[in-house]
């Protein structure tokens, strides 16, 4: 059953059932109807395990969970727009027509959570959404008639979905999509647990005393102080260009501040500047200012961005969850009784190519906990050797001992070889390539085109070469780690929760008594992701979870 919902003015708005069988007070058929309360409508229906058609799950469903209501599964009509635009080779096209809805949200759009004032995001790419994205009490139809555009855009995107290279993958890969909007918007709820006390003691230590507003912290000032002397007279070391000038003025040549580059020069100014730099990111990006926007009631909750990067992974748009410093980590503490389980996938891409490519050489290696140890009797016994072999065929890496030691792959692992070579063939020749359940890569660019035909263009194919050929296992361990995540929140026993997740990481909030249960639901998430994605494989995708009080323990 599928059911469409709108979300209208004072907290109402529409149901529209697609079907027949709908436990409820609202009766099944094809008529939308009103409802004043729409968060019970929706915790009424949900018994009846539904699967929820909206337009985007940040104009929904971020209301219901402050309401208590949690649903179990969706169909997200924005997201999955996005995939299906891509895989027509049309992602930047608008879907206009008919004077219905102009252009849905795109991955780089507002996420899945608070907007910069603590309200829902619904800004569009270019600050304007089409009428099918629009919220309710703005101009535009009524809360009936978006629900009847809603559900056409629906039955139209499943006709679309039956005609692309692999129904049947791409389905997964919509179901999963759709399911990460409700988790994102589920993190960013319920929060990663944030210890303010103990936040505030760490940049103390670090940088000193809280400065009045616009004042650098004391350790900072003095760091700074310290770059001065070396050079003499007052320098202000966040200014990349003032202190290149001034290491030039000295005969030192320089092209940035960057830290490897600096690391090169031989100064007195070098190591106070380069402590600054560290501590000035840090007071940037988890300071005090950052704490008092993200972080509320001991939770840390920054604003997500489902697909935002287009290999499908994870973008914040606030907050930068995934840029969480480790020096940070001993500030995640769970609450009084409860445990956090931390567990993340080993050598995530190298097996998602022994899967994708079905090399049975390869396969037999990623069947061991430590694929890397396992492959390296075929590089001379270096698991090193073994680990920038398959790094350099994922990345595209020729310096230094990759090209040997490519070889040696070519030669030993032939189909996993051929796999990352035929993606790369393809996007230097400004084809598109996709992911295992059907993910889309960006077209090239006219810029690219222009490049491609001139005297750069051997160069300019073969960097798209490079991103065509980790496409391929990037996007697909996108799509493993998304599954997983939807497969363990259907595990997780309450109240646990699904707190933080990055790439191949996640962590679950869970009382103490609980956490046994939360890990051998990790594992077997890992091993439905799996049969879910690649069916019979000998590969293993290992997720060792870990329960610990502070999330610096689980390192």
């Amino acid at each position: 059953m599928h059911v469409v919902v709108t979300a209208g003015p004072g907290g109402g708005g529409t149901i529209h059932p697609l079907g027949r069988g709908l436990r409820g007070d609202v009766p099944a058929g094809g008529v939308p109807a009103r409802v004043p309360d729409l968060a019970e409508a929706v915790r009424a229906l949900e018994a009846g395990r539904p699967r929820w058609v909206w337009a985007d799950a940040r104009e929904v469903y971020p209301a219901m969970l402050a309401r208590g209501v949690r649903l179990s599964r969706c169909h997200d009509v924005a997201l999955t727009e996005a995939l299906l635009l891509a895989a027509e080779g049309r992602p930047h096209e608008s879907r206009a027509a008919e004077g219905r809805a102009e252009e849905p949200r795109g991955r780089q759009a507002a996420p899945y959570g608070r907007g910069p004032q603590g309200t829902q995001g619904t800004q569009g790419p270019q600050g304007t959404q089409g009428s099918l994205f629009e919220p309710a009490d703005e101009v535009g139809p009524s809360d009936s008639e978006r629900a009847g555009l809603v559900a056409e855009r629906f039955a139209e995107q499943r006709h679309r979905i039956d005609r692309t290279a692999d129904p049947g993958r791409f389905r997964l890969l919509v179901a999963a999509e759709s399911a990460g909007a409700l988790i994102a918007a589920e993190m960013s709820h319920d929060g990663m647990p944030w210890r303010e006390d103990v936040h505030d003691a760490l940049l103390t230590e670090l940088l000193g005393p809280r400065p009045a507003h616009g004042m650098r912290p004391a350790r900072l000032q003095a760091l700074a102080d310290e770059v001065s002397a070396a050079f003499g007279h007052p320098m202000n070391p966040d200014s990349p260009q003032q202190m290149v000038r001034a290491f030039r003025g000295l005969g030192i040549m320089i092209s940035s501040t960057r830290s490897h580059v600096l690391k090169q020069v031989e100064h007195s100014a070098v190591e106070p500047l380069l402590r600054y730099k560290e501590l000035s990111r840090l007071h940037s990006f988890h300071g005090w200012a950052w704490a008092d926007q993200w972080v509320s009631g001991g939770r840390f909750r920054p604003e997500y961005v489902v697909g935002g990067v287009v290999s499908g992974r994870w973008a914040t748009s606030g907050g930068g969850a995934l840029q969480i410093a480790k020096v940070m980590r001993k500030v995640v503490v769970a609450d009084d009784g409860w445990s956090l389980v931390v567990a993340d996938a080993a050598q995530l891409e190298p097996r998602v190519l022994a899967a994708v490519s079905e090399d049975r050489g390869l396969a037999a290696a990623a069947g061991e906990i430590d694929l890397y140890a396992a492959l390296a009797q075929a590089f001379g016994g270096s698991r090193d050797a073994a680990k920038i072999a398959m790094l350099s065929a994922m990345y595209g890496g020729t310096s230094g001992d990759a090209p040997k030691l490519l070889a040696v792959m070519r030669q030993r692992f032939p189909r996993a070889y051929a796999f990352v070579e035929d993606a790369a063939r393809l996007g230097e020749e400004g084809r598109l390539v996709r992911s295992w359940l059907g993910r889309t890569c960006p077209p090239p660019s006219a810029r690219w085109r222009e490049l491609v035909s001139g005297p750069e263009g051997g160069r300019a194919a073969r960097d798209r070469g490079r991103f065509t050929r980790n496409f391929v296992v990037q996007a697909t361990a996108a799509e493993w780690a998304l599954t997983l995540m939807a497969v363990l929140r259907g595990l997780l026993p309450e109240p646990a929760r699904l707190v933080f997740f990055q790439h191949d990481e996640v962590m679950v909030h869970c009382p103490l008594d609980l956490a046994d249960e939360v890990r051998a639901a990790v594992a077997r998430a890992a091993e439905e992701a799996t049969r879910l994605l690649f069916g019979p494989t000998p590969v293993r995708f290992p997720m060792e979870a870990v329960a610990v009080r502070c999330y610096a323990e689980a390192k």
